[in-house]
This record gives structure tokens, C-alpha cells and sequence, in this order.
């Protein structure tokens, strides 16, 4: 999963910085380094990140500040952040993840849990990232299936008026009183167009039950999608971590 991941390590402490990029590298992410809130939102823009690690105290923007600009950027506020703090105060977290935070480690830290924090939110990054192509998916096929119904549907109207139109052509009555070549040939050719309308009806009818299946079963899976993101967001909720 780290392959081609990209981390933006955030802190005014250079000892942090090189620890984080000679520890992640080895592990086979790809780190870009910013020194405030300043730098880290230039380096977003240019490098755009799969996660963010932010010191919260530093100079010129602080990472409470950072979060606020990167939430309010639409193109950058699913990036998951995880604040570094030496704050330990309920208050102090509870304002980060009401900005946004994703995740609020206090230092000192352990490296082996920042690191699980890291994959979990990267793993669940994934997870929404393709949720959200699939409901996109869902959405286009939806759109398409519309179409085809409609399209089904004045299909049936143009066999409707061929119908009508052979019975005007030639009635029944007319064809049993009529026994020449040509009236015995438009009768074969009307009896052939007629069993040929018949037969797209059926096959129309076929793909109508069909597209009504499909729909079906998509409105089942969008419930079960639905469903799963309430409860997956329910149990990686930080405030009841």
C-alpha cells in the first residue's frame, strides 16, 4: 500500500523533519518536507499529497491555521491530516478535529503508533476514494439506463404505427378476397413484417425486464454503500477514539 504514496511531513523542528523522511522513505513513501504552515501550503500545490503530518506550533502559520485554509480549498480537503501537538489539552483536540483534523498525536510519540495511524488513514482514503468511483459509476450507467428506456419506449411507439400501418394497407378482409401474385406476395411480405414486429416486442419487452433488474439491484447496492460509509465513519470518528 505505501508504494507511490506521497507524505508532507510539516514542522519548524529540523530533528523531526529528517527523522520522518529517513524513516518513511524506508518504508517506501515519497516525502516532501515544509518548515511552517506557509511553506505547507505551497508545497500542496506542487506536490499534492495522499497525507499530511502537521506540527500545530510554528512560525508564521500555525497548523491549526494551515487545516482551516486547506478545509475551506475544495481541491485539497479530502487530504487526511494528522496534527503533531505537545498540546494535550481535551480542548486544544477537540478544536482540531472540529477544523478538520483527522487524526491528533501529542509529542513525544512513538513512531510504530504514528506510523499504524498513517496506513489506517491511507487505507481508508482508498476505500472512500473508490466508493466515490463506484457511485460515480453507478450514477453514469443510471443515467445511461434512462436513456435506453427512453429510447425503448419510442421504439415501441414507431412498431405501433407500422402495425397501424399495415392494417390500413391491407386489411384482412381485402387480402382473403384478393388470389393474385402480387396481392399473395404483400400478404407474405405484411405476415413476415408483422411476425418480425412481434418479435421485437418480445425482445424490447426482455431488455425492459432487464434494465428494471439492473436498477434494482443498483438501488440495493447504493443502500449497502450508504450504509457501510455511515458505519465506517462512525468507527474511525476521532472523538471516539
Amino acid at each position: 500500500m505505501n508504494s507511490h504514496k506521497k507524505i508532507l511531513m510539516v514542522d519548524d523542528e529540523l530533528i523531526n523533519l529528517e527523522f520522518f523522511e529517513v524513516m518513511l522513505t524506508k518504508l517506501g513513501f515519497i516525502v516532501e518536507k515544509a518548515s511552517d504552515g506557509v511553506e505547507a501550503l505551497e508545497k500542496v500545490r506542487r506536490f499534492y499529497p495522499d497525507l499530511i503530518i502537521l506540527d500545530n506550533i510554528m512560525p508564521r502559520m500555525s497548523g491549526w491555521e494551515c487545516t482551516k485554509a486547506l478545509k475551506a480549498d475544495p481541491q485539497f480537503r479530502e487530504i487526511p491530516i494528522i496534527m503533531l501537538s505537545a498540546l494535550d489539552d481535551v480542548k486544544d483536540k477537540v478544536e482540531g478535529f472540529e477544523l478538520g483534523v483527522d487524526d491528533y498525536i501529542t509529542k513525544p510519540f512513538n513512531f510504530s503508533e504514528v506510523l499504524a495511524r498513517i496506513r489506517a488513514l491511507l487505507r481508508n482514503r482508498d476505500l472512500f476514494t473508490q466508493i466515490r468511483v463506484r457511485e460515480t459509476c453507478l450514477g453514469l450507467a443510471e443515467e445511461l439506463n434512462t436513456d435506453i428506456k427512453t429510447n425503448l419506449v419510442n421504439f415501441v411507439h414507431s412498431i405501433d404505427a407500422l402495425d397501424n400501418a399495415i392494417a390500413q394497407i391491407a386489411p384482412a378482409g381485402l387480402i382473403a378476397q384478393e388470389h393474385t401474385e402480387q396481392q399473395d406476395t404483400l400478404a407474405q411480405v405484411l405476415a413476415l413484417v408483422q411476425d418480425k414486429s412481434r418479435a421485437v416486442r418480445k425482445q424490447i419487452a426482455e431488455l425492459d425486464a432487464c434494465i428494471e433488474k439492473t436498477i434494482l439491484d443498483w438501488e440495493d447496492i447504493k443502500k449497502d454503500s450508504n450504509g457501510f460509509m455511515v458505519g465506517e465513519n462512525h468507527s474511525r470518528s476521532p472523538r471516539d477514539q
